[in-house]
């Protein structure tokens, strides 16, 4: 019997997929699970996928390699999509394809199937590193194929074989988790007029709801990698979820969006990313304090770019490699210690120092000083807004012929 190995997250949609896998291909149904920091999700996960109908599961601790080769680097590109999503679902795609790929070698599978539907990023983000790794395994993407076309039936399907399900049809949301967010679709969600209720939210209380005091907190980084938590230097796994505990209960950290999917259509999402909002915000602070004007201008167009990038799949490329090698140049210098208060929702700056800072209060300030000539900006001015007074000069003397 020929081996295949899917990416099993013990949601509905992979759950119904191995019994569908073994009925309509034949195949031993492998599961794999990356624990990327799901938590109780991956609570009895081993027995459910046997009862399922897998002939074995592997569950990877994968948590310090997500943060530190795959998080990390997308943090110092400064990579947002659209302005708003931290990329907490698309980043963690190419490193469970990637460990996906390692176990069908290792166990001789001719195979590969995942559960992203044919209207999402997922199979892109899956497949295009499943080719990148290993171009000979097939790939198998049960919704492209399969007769079951929403959720419900999907439900219908599990019920019928027995097979057991985290939702119902009133609890429908779908829904992507590891240590860095948890994104919220489906359901009511998918009606961008309506408000999302407070009960979606799981790692996150409502901004309203958290503490009437703010919370200081100090990150420390060392070349764009944080490495102290108020004055703590601890693991990047022990730091995030650290980070996740305080930013959740201050409310921070929730984007509720409207986003351009690669395949083409508009989606909803809600996503709760408080402890990555956190560390995105302190990263910029410094970054402020220590790159110089056409460096941080630059970079803030890059990261636009690897944004892309990551949400469409292209992890394992040239590209990537090559703007991780720029960025690590410039991070060099971004060494210090940021303060930030967080309350009811909202990050603000409250201080930051670094031994590289490109701040020169002597410069900068508005009281006497001894080392700006105060008279050279006239030449300044009239030399960069020469071009503008030659155009005007010439408009002049076109409306006066």
């Amino acid at each position: 019997m020929a081996k295949i190995v899917l990416a099993y997250s013990g949601g509905l949609d992979t759950s119904v997929i191995i019994s569908w896998l073994k009925e309509n291909y034949g195949y031993e149904v492998i599961a794999m699970t990356a624990d990327l920091g799901q938590e109780e999700e991956l609570t009895s996960l081993e027995e459910k996928a046997l009862q399922s109908g897998a002939s074995k599961i592997y569950i990877e601790d994968l948590r310090a390699e997500f943060i530190t080769e795959y998080i990390y680097p997308m943090v110092k590109a400064g990579a947002v999509y659209e302005g708003k999503y931290l990329l907490g679902t698309a980043i963690a795609r190419p490193l469970i394809a990637k460990k996906i790929v390692e176990i069908a070698e290792k166990e001789g599978a001719v195979a590969i199937a995942h559960g992203a539907t044919g209207k999402g990023n997922d199979q892109v983000r899956f497949e295009l590193s499943v080719k990148a790794l290993n171009p000979d395994l097939r790939i198998v993407a049960p919704w492209r194929e399969w007769s079951i076309r929403s959720r419900e039936d999907a439900i219908d399907y599990a019920n019928r074989l027995g097979v057991p399900v985290p939702v119902t049809k009133k609890s429908i949301y779908s829904r992507d988790r590891n240590i860095w967010h948890i994104s919220h679709e489906g359901g009511d969600l998918e009606n961008p007029w309506l408000s999302a209720p407070d009960e979606v939210l799981m790692l996150t209380v409502p901004p309203e709801k958290a503490p009437d005091r703010p919370t200081l907190i100090e990150l420390e980084f060392e070349q764009g990698i944080p490495v102290k938590l108020n004055g703590e230097k601890i693991d990047p796994v022990t730091m995030l979820e650290k980070l996740n505990g305080i930013a959740g209960a201050n409310g921070v950290g929730i984007v509720d969006m409207v986003e351009t999917r690669l395949v083409g259509m508009k989606s909803r999402g809600v996503y709760e990313t408080p402890g990555g909002t956190v560390l995105v915000a302190a990263h910029r602070e410094l970054e402020l304090l220590t790159l110089d004007r056409n460096t941080f201008h630059y970079k803030e167009t890059l990261g636009l770019k690897y944004a892309e990038l990551v949400y469409d799949g292209l992890w394992f490329t040239p590209l990537r490699v090559a703007m991780d090698a720029f960025v690590n140049v410039i991070q060099k210098n971004v060494t210090g210690t940021v303060k930030l208060k967080l309350y009811k929702g909202n990050i603000i700056p409250a201080g930051a120092k670094s031994p590289y800072s490109l701040y020169n209060e002597e410069f900068c300030t508005f009281g006497e000083d001894e080392v700006y000539n105060q008279s050279d900006a006239e030449g300044f001015i009239n030399l960069f807004g020469l071009p503008i007074k030659v155009r005007a000069l010439m408009e002049r003397r076109l409306k006066n012929k």
